[in-house]
């Protein structure tokens, strides 16, 4: 018990360390029945720093809200707004003080219950217990009070420490995972992030569930949500990998596959300028596509709720990226490799070039990285607005003597001087 309670203390020190943390103690300090919760306490348990702090109290959350953000230092005269916004979800008894640096949830313990399989919870007002029972995994269900007498006092599930301790993930009961098959979800993106394992029994309640069409139950919104968490993950490679390892891709769609070497791959490639989330979702979509074409993904997409102009560019460059492979080989200039790909997303380059990679074709990965890397960015010093003044009529032809003009420069046949470059787009054959 002893140690227990040095780990309590421990968690309040580190929490005034935090974002928040001070005007929390601070909230606490005048009642009973705060106590820190779930992946914030966690965390701290763990020496990591948490994405959010979740407190539970009972009774109203959304006051404590109000209090919260009125403690909240603000931005001092001259700097930025640190954009402090309260939001409230009466029905499940939360609130959401969000600020420059942190995020702090906040909700009234509670009891859940499932009218049905994938349906969202009917809540009411519970017990401490209750609420600890009600959460996803044994090491999210672990309490630290942050004032009154019992401040530094840990409470926790039944398992939840030694699972801690040993790294174990492990659900409170043994219709989780039907309950709520967003759990199965989550499963992936903890193993990733924490780098614990199912124990036994939840493996096998996983793969029972997927078995069982667990996941559809659920609405397209709520899985997509679920997808997006992912890609917000410090390691979304591992947590797509996870999900791809415990049979959760393949459930959601036929021929969902994700290859961890080729996204990896394929990150390494990609410019800081291009976007994460869609290669991997490109990624996550190579082999689909290839065997059901775009129509299928599309309206997968859809139901996931993706916005339209990301849907397109993955599955664009799920699409185009094989192609692209078969032309980046065997170019003899650097104009030639920018006729290939000039046209494409860098999503599709970058993987077009982890293919090359991953198939053994070191010349079209090397083509690919010169690209993102170095030719991309050549640039002309003349315009059409200069090809304009030098009397070439408005029309296809400027943009074509333009290129003309490039083509030359890439290849090492053209200074970097305006009036030589002026003059090869005048003399180009168009």
């Amino acid at each position: 018990m002893e140690d227990l309670r040095a780990s309590g203390q421990a968690v309040l020190a580190r929490l005034g360390e935090l974002p928040g943390g001070v005007c929390l103690l601070e909230l606490a300090a005048r009642r009973v029945d705060m106590e820190l919760i779930g992946g914030a306490t966690r965390d701290l348990l763990l020496g990591r720093s948490p994405r959010e702090l979740d407190v539970v109290v009972d009774g109203d959350a959304a006051s404590l809200a109000a209090e919260l953000a009125a403690r909240l230092p603000r931005p001092a005269d001259g700097e930025a707004d640190g954009s402090l916004e309260t939001t409230v979800h009466e029905r499940f008894g939360t609130a959401l003080v969000s600020f420059q640096g942190g995020r702090i949830d906040l909700a009234a313990r509670r009891s859940e219950s499932y009218p049905a399989p994938g349906a969202l919870p009917e809540v009411r007002a519970g017990t401490p217990d209750e609420d600890l029972a009600r959460r996803d995994f044994t090491v999210n269900a672990i309490a630290v009070a942050l004032g009154g007498p019992r401040a530094g006092g840990v409470r926790a599930a039944p398992h939840a420490l030694e699972d801690l301790a040993s790294e174990r993930l492990r659900v409170l009961h043994e219709r989780s995972f039907l309950d709520d098959p967003t759990r199965l979800l989550r499963l992936a993106r903890y193993r990733a992030r924490l780098g614990f394992e199912p124990e036994p029994r939840t493996g096998e309640l996983a793969a029972q569930a997927l078995a069982g069409g667990a996941l559809a139950s659920l609405s397209g919104s709520r899985v997509g949500n679920e997808l997006r968490l992912a890609l917000s993950e410090p390691d979304a490679v591992g947590a797509f990998a996870a999900l791809e390892e415990l049979g959760v891709l393949r459930a959601l769609a036929p021929g969902l596959d994700f290859d961890r070497a080729l996204a990896r791959g394929a990150l390494e490639l990609l410019p800081g300028d291009a976007s994460a989330d869609l290669e991997l979702l490109a990624c996550l979509l190579l082999g689909a596509v290839a065997r059901a074409g775009e129509g299928p993904l599309r309206a997968l997409l859809d139901e996931l709720e993706f916005v339209a102009a990301d849907r397109d560019r993955a599955i664009g460059a799920a699409t185009l990226a094989p192609a692209l492979l078969e032309r980046l080989e065997g170019l003899e200039s650097p104009s030639q490799l920018r006729e290939a790909v000039h046209r494409a997303t860098l999503e599709a380059v970058a993987l077009a070039g982890a293919l090359g990679e991953a198939q053994g074709r070191p010349g079209a990965e090397a083509a690919a990285r010169r690209w993102l890397i170095e030719l991309r960015h050549v640039r002309l010093r003349i315009t059409g607005d200069d090809l304009l003044a030098a009397g070439i009529p408005t029309g296809p032809e400027i943009g074509q003597r333009l290129d003309a003009a490039l083509d030359l420069r890439l290849d090492g046949k053209l200074s970097d001087s305006s009036d030589a470059q002026l003059r090869a787009a005048l003399e180009a054959a168009v």
